[in-house]
């Protein structure tokens, strides 16, 4: 066997449907790459914001204060402080309009942050199902393309009155290499989706504990004015 089986010599010669496959299925790995590393950014970002307003909220500041550096810093916010910014909003709307009962202003104020948190989710959410896609078809997608290489390398073998492992092997070998490039999309893309839906659960979690915390703490601003008020 003195063929020249080298990666880029098999797929100058694998036919025209295996070739765009490999196309395909290389694209996807680009973005797939890509994907991935805004992802692990972002998620760094709103983990530091998050950590950083945690920091301040619990630091004593009024919530006045925060609620006034939230409307400034809006656009380079975390999720944790937007969050607290549209809860602390809508409690402040009803405080306005004269709404005196505690129910009232605590289902408002937990309303307004749960929508929050829901668009927070969404945001950090971004590409996941992409990775989730890249990791359950981009097999498939190159056992097409293996499957129909080597249907072809049997049909160009038809012809032949001697058939040999010599003449059989490059066929399949071109074949093989959709596989290859397809394993090699899928597999990142889906230990990437596990990591990052981990990582999308805590950043999940501390948002719904924060919401707990924040709407117990304005249950008790209620108490105590009520209690000062009589």
């Amino acid at each position: 066997m003195n063929q020249d089986l080298s990666i880029l010599t098999m797929v100058i010669n694998a036919s025209w449907v295996v070739q765009l496959v490999m196309l395909l299925l290389v694209c996807v790995s680009v973005a797939s790459w890509a994907a991935i590393f805004r992802k692990i950014f972002a998620l760094k970002r709103v983990n530091a914001l998050n950590d950083e307003f945690e920091r301040d909220f619990w630091s004593g500041t009024s919530l006045n204060d925060l609620f006034a550096s939230a409307a400034q810093n809006a656009k380079h916010s975390g999720p944790l402080e937007r969050i607290f910014a549209s809860g602390m909003r809508e409690y402040q709307k009803l405080r306005e309009r004269r709404i005196t009962d505690a129910g009232a202003l605590m289902d408002g104020a937990r309303r307004a942050m749960r929508a929050s948190f829901q668009r927070e989710l969404d945001a950090v959410e971004v590409n996941l199902s992409f990775l989730a896609s890249v990791g359950s078809v981009s097999p498939y997608l190159g056992l097409f393309g293996t499957v129909w290489g080597i249907m072809h390398a049997f049909i160009g073998l038809a012809g032949l009155q001697q058939v040999t492992l010599a003449t059989v092997a490059p066929g399949i070998a071109e074949a093989l290499v959709a596989t290859a490039i397809g394993l090699f999309a899928a597999i990142p893309a889906v230990i990437a989706y596990n990591r990052f839906a981990h990582d999308i659960d805590r950043v999940a979690i501390k948002l719904e504990t924060f919401i707990e915390e924040f709407t117990n703490i304005l249950q008790r601003n209620l108490g105590a004015q009520s209690a000062s008020g009589h």
